[in-house]
Protein backbone atom coordinates (compact mmCIF):
# COMPACT_ATOMS: atom_id res chain seq x y z
CA UNK A 1 0.00 0.00 0.00
CA UNK A 2 1.85 3.21 -0.92
CA UNK A 3 1.79 6.01 1.97
CA UNK A 4 -0.34 9.04 0.43
CA UNK A 5 0.37 11.94 3.77
CA UNK A 6 2.89 13.54 2.13
CA UNK A 7 4.79 14.82 4.54
CA UNK A 8 5.61 10.88 5.72
CA UNK A 9 6.05 9.50 2.00
CA UNK A 10 9.02 12.82 1.27
CA UNK A 11 10.59 12.26 4.69
CA UNK A 12 14.42 10.37 4.75
CA UNK A 13 13.20 8.31 7.90
CA UNK A 14 16.65 7.60 10.38
CA UNK A 15 18.85 10.29 8.20
CA UNK A 16 21.23 10.73 10.92
CA UNK A 17 22.08 6.92 11.43
CA UNK A 18 22.67 6.54 7.77
CA UNK A 19 24.75 9.22 8.66
CA UNK A 20 26.92 7.74 11.25
CA UNK A 21 28.90 4.77 10.00
CA UNK A 22 28.48 3.26 13.74
CA UNK A 23 25.38 2.07 11.89
CA UNK A 24 24.98 -0.76 9.33
CA UNK A 25 22.85 0.48 6.31
CA UNK A 26 21.33 -2.81 6.23
CA UNK A 27 20.00 -2.80 9.40
CA UNK A 28 19.08 1.19 9.65
CA UNK A 29 17.05 0.16 6.03
CA UNK A 30 15.07 -2.57 8.16
CA UNK A 31 14.04 -0.05 10.94
CA UNK A 32 13.74 2.63 8.09
CA UNK A 33 10.75 -0.79 6.70
CA UNK A 34 9.37 -0.40 10.29
CA UNK A 35 8.75 3.02 10.57
CA UNK A 36 6.92 2.55 7.06
CA UNK A 37 5.01 0.24 7.86
CA UNK A 38 3.76 1.93 10.62
CA UNK A 39 2.71 4.69 8.14
CA UNK A 40 0.97 1.99 6.09
CA UNK A 41 -1.11 0.75 9.31
CA UNK A 42 -2.08 4.21 10.49
CA UNK A 43 -3.12 5.05 6.99
CA UNK A 44 -5.11 1.53 6.70
CA UNK A 45 -6.41 1.37 10.11
CA UNK A 46 -7.17 5.31 11.13
CA UNK A 47 -6.72 5.14 14.67
CA UNK A 48 -9.42 7.28 16.21
CA UNK A 49 -8.07 8.46 19.43
CA UNK A 50 -4.67 8.26 21.30
CA UNK A 51 -4.88 5.03 22.91
CA UNK A 52 -5.41 3.42 19.18
CA UNK A 53 -2.19 5.13 18.24
CA UNK A 54 -0.50 3.69 20.97
CA UNK A 55 -1.20 0.26 20.06
CA UNK A 56 0.27 0.57 16.60
CA UNK A 57 3.31 2.38 17.71
CA UNK A 58 3.54 -0.29 19.97
CA UNK A 59 3.82 -2.86 17.84
CA UNK A 60 6.61 -1.06 16.08
CA UNK A 61 8.17 -0.72 19.03
CA UNK A 62 8.62 -4.23 19.61
CA UNK A 63 9.44 -4.65 16.02
CA UNK A 64 12.40 -2.28 16.77
CA UNK A 65 13.37 -4.36 20.56
CA UNK A 66 13.87 -6.95 17.69
CA UNK A 67 16.04 -5.07 15.92
CA UNK A 68 18.28 -4.10 18.89
CA UNK A 69 19.88 -7.56 19.01
CA UNK A 70 21.01 -7.49 15.24
CA UNK A 71 22.49 -3.75 15.72
CA UNK A 72 24.19 -5.63 19.09
CA UNK A 73 25.41 -8.44 16.99
CA UNK A 74 27.00 -6.34 14.23
CA UNK A 75 28.91 -4.46 17.03
CA UNK A 76 26.24 -1.69 16.90
CA UNK A 77 23.52 -0.98 18.81
CA UNK A 78 20.55 1.52 19.64
CA UNK A 79 22.43 3.34 22.19
CA UNK A 80 21.11 7.28 23.54
CA UNK A 81 21.54 8.83 20.52
CA UNK A 82 19.77 6.56 18.66
CA UNK A 83 16.85 6.02 20.75
CA UNK A 84 15.79 10.28 20.57
CA UNK A 85 16.80 9.64 16.89
CA UNK A 86 14.10 6.75 16.86
CA UNK A 87 11.21 8.65 19.37
CA UNK A 88 11.58 11.80 17.14
CA UNK A 89 10.99 9.53 13.88
CA UNK A 90 7.92 8.24 15.99
CA UNK A 91 6.73 10.98 16.97
CA UNK A 92 7.10 13.00 13.20
CA UNK A 93 4.90 10.16 12.43
CA UNK A 94 1.98 11.12 14.40
CA UNK A 95 2.45 14.62 14.08
CA UNK A 96 2.31 13.54 10.43
CA UNK A 97 -1.17 11.96 10.96
CA UNK A 98 -2.76 14.56 13.30
CA UNK A 99 -1.76 13.56 16.67
CA UNK A 100 -0.23 16.79 17.89
CA UNK A 101 -0.95 15.70 21.37
CA UNK A 102 0.75 12.58 21.81
CA UNK A 103 3.39 12.12 24.53
CA UNK A 104 6.43 10.81 22.84
CA UNK A 105 7.45 8.27 25.48
CA UNK A 106 4.29 6.39 25.53
CA UNK A 107 4.85 5.92 21.81
CA UNK A 108 7.85 4.00 22.14
CA UNK A 109 6.70 2.81 25.93
CA UNK A 110 7.96 -0.68 24.91
CA UNK A 111 11.34 -0.31 23.75
CA UNK A 112 13.98 -2.08 25.83
CA UNK A 113 17.09 -0.06 24.39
Amino acid sequence: MPITNQQVAGHAFLQQMYEDPYFPDPIVDRGRAILLRLCERIEAEQPSDLEALYALTQASTEEFNLLNAEFTAAGSGIETVAREWIGDEFWLVASAYGFTNVDGEKLIAGRDW
